[in-house]
């Protein structure tokens, strides 16, 4: 099978001998390729070149394949191209820190041409799987409704306005939904900004300067909850904050929140909560004006 689309794959293996044998290999069935004798030079010419796919051995002397994966994550244009480690070593150990890490699969020596180009078939099938789905969501309608006019209109008829939420939630509840983890700040300061804008795991991950595979493992791994779910979970808090505070139409408040369809909406609350938004509202509505009294006692 050649690979007419000429994808570009960069090698990084300081052994020549199988260094220039997958080289050639990948150059028979129609690859672009790009060599590296070292892991400092794999960081460069992934940066120079930025290439569809890299394939990493782990064993090397001075940087070792973990730590260029690590440096490539750093950079927000490396780190959403899909890595293949290559090593002599099969311990769970190995294998376990290279997935913790993000590395998108692991082969060991020796490999076939065969077995490296099935991995090589498989990562870019999914690559280009995601690329579609993040262009289809990129292609919908726009999904932020606030204009500027939109807001004061809001703000008008809530009687606050939708930055003000946030932060009467804050004094109101206490605090964050989000769990305090420093290195996934800036993903929840974003999902904070801009959850009510009917954002996708993939304005997320493009936020931050993650792949969305690499960035949907590293939250799971870390809260045991997906981009998505935590996504639904702000607004969640947030429809909760406007059922009981003010007497906007159920409709409302799900365009308010980001939500195209009011029956997803009402689904995802029903999900969340046992009730109907509507339901939920007249059980809770008693209980938000106390908590608005204490409020208005806090900031008068």
């Amino acid at each position: 099978m050649m690979y007419q689309s000429s994808k570009k794959i960069l090698v990084i293996e300081d052994d020549n001998v199988t260094r220039n044998l997958y080289l050639k290999g990948l150059n028979a069935k129609g690859f672009d390729t790009i060599g590296a004798d070292n892991g400092f030079a794999g960081i460069q010419k992934a940066q120079e070149y930025i290439p569809d796919l890299i394939i990493c051995d782990i064993t090397m002397p001075d940087m070792d394949g973990y730590s260029v994966l690590t440096a490539l994550h750093q950079d927000p244009v490396t780190a959403i191209i899909p890595l293949i480690f290559l090593t002599g070593s099969s311990t769970k150990a190995d294998v376990r820190k290279a997935m913790e890490l993000g590395a998108d699969d692991y082969l060991t020596k020796p490999s076939t041409l065969d077995e490296l180009l099935r991995a090589i078939a498989s990562r870019l099938q999914k690559q280009a799987n995601l690329q579609y789905w993040c262009a289809v969501q990129l292609e919908k309608p726009a999904k932020s409704v606030f204009v500027e006019d939109n807001i004061t209109a809001i703000a008008e008829d809530a009687s606050i306005g939708v930055a003000e939420n946030s932060c009467q939630e804050s004094i109101m509840f206490g605090k964050s939904i989000f769990p305090n983890i420093p290195q996934l700040k800036e993903v929840f300061d974003f999902i904070e900004a801009h959850y009510h804008q009917g954002i996708t795991l993939c304005d997320v991950a493009e936020a931050v300067g993650y792949s969305p595979a690499y960035l949907t493992n590293r939250v799971a791994r870390q809260t045991g909850e997906t981009v998505n779910s935590w996504i639904v979970k702000r607004r969640m808090a947030g429809a909760r904050f406007l059922l009981q505070n003010n007497n906007q139409t159920i409709e409302k408040i799900a365009k308010t929140l980001g939500y195209q369809d009011v029956s997803h909406f009402s689904r995802q609350f029903r999900q969340h909560h046992g009730l109907p938004p509507q339901a939920w509202r007249k059980e809770h509505q008693g209980v938000s004006e106390k908590e608005l009294k204490v409020f208005e006692t806090v900031t008068h």
